[in-house]
């Protein structure tokens, strides 16, 4: 596994400044925002000239797109929303081959009409389900007809918030184009004692049981027993579990740093250099 992080972390005055403190920090991967490029993150439109410009800055220092994000609300109660958003999906998807990646990130979405990543009581609704499921079937066919996989991350306070869901989802539509971003952190909800962070080991293992072999792309932040979001070897996540699950699933892609300030990139990174390497040795051991 390689380490990367999200653009977007670093605030910059140019793509080519944002990918410099990226590679100045060591880190060989890139999940890219389409706002360090200077546009909205689900633009209307994406010049090819500018898709050009981020493919070749990024390939200049060595710094590999794992993935770019096309997140927005596919259960938002609105169906213009909705629509509105498969369309600009639309044009991510169809500058992917330019911007030198094949993998878009998704976020499920949620009942919540103003904030995306934030939990609706309507989120449990049948309604809320086939409004997120009819959006992503939709969204599958862009993928297909531009040749590129789309990744979708359970989240607490989404449509689908638990790995039981991702697989449900994964059955339901049952496309090649569809994967799983792996996030140990958003599998625990403090509100809930089924899953709070005391069970770790056990949601971790019925987590890659039931997503292990659809993963695509891993993220690394990190959460306390309270629920609190924080960098990564800052909080209660058992890493070493987590890192030795994604091995044993056979996931050698890119482990992507995000949830952080620029400040604390320094010293997640080395967190997870060192847990990297014990996990590695481990599974030689084996």
């Amino acid at each position: 596994m390689r380490i990367g992080i999200f653009a977007k972390t670093f605030s910059r005055p140019s793509l080519e400044s944002v990918l410099d403190a990226v590679a100045g920090h060591g880190l060989p991967e890139t999940q890219l925002n389409m706002s360090v490029a200077g546009l909205p993150s689900m633009p209307d439109e994406i010049a090819p000239a500018l898709a050009d410009r981020v493919r070749e800055a990024a390939a200049e220092r060595n710094v590999t797109l794992s993935a770019v994000s096309g997140t927005f609300n596919m259960a938002h109660p609105d169906e213009g929303v909705r629509r509105d958003g498969l369309r600009r999906l639309g044009v991510i998807a169809g500058a992917c081959g330019r911007l030198g990646t094949s993998k878009i990130t998704l976020c499920s979405g949620t009942r919540d009409p103003e904030d995306m990543w934030r939990r609706h009581p309507d989120n449990e609704t049948p309604e809320a389900w086939q409004d997120m499921l009819d959006t992503m079937q939709m969204a599958l066919e862009t993928a297909e007809e531009s040749g590129v996989t789309l990744a979708f991350e359970p989240e607490t306070g989404n449509v689908v918030d638990s790995a039981q869901k991702g697989r449900r989802l994964l059955d339901e539509v049952r496309s090649p184009r569809l994967k799983v971003v792996m996030d140990a952190a958003n599998l625990f909800d403090a509100q809930y004692p089924a899953r709070r962070l005391s069970r770790s080991e056990e949601l971790l293992y019925e987590a890659f049981e039931l997503l292990g072999s659809d993963i695509v792309l891993a993220h690394a932040k990190d959460v306390k027993a309270s629920g609190e979001i924080l960098a990564a070897g800052k909080g209660d996540l058992d890493y070493d579990l987590y890192l030795e699950h994604l091995i044993e699933a056979g996931y050698h892609g890119p482990l992507i740093l995000h949830g952080l300030d620029e400040e604390e990139v320094r010293a997640s990174t080395a967190f997870l250099r060192g847990k990297l390497a014990n996990a590695s040795k481990k599974a030689k051991l084996r």
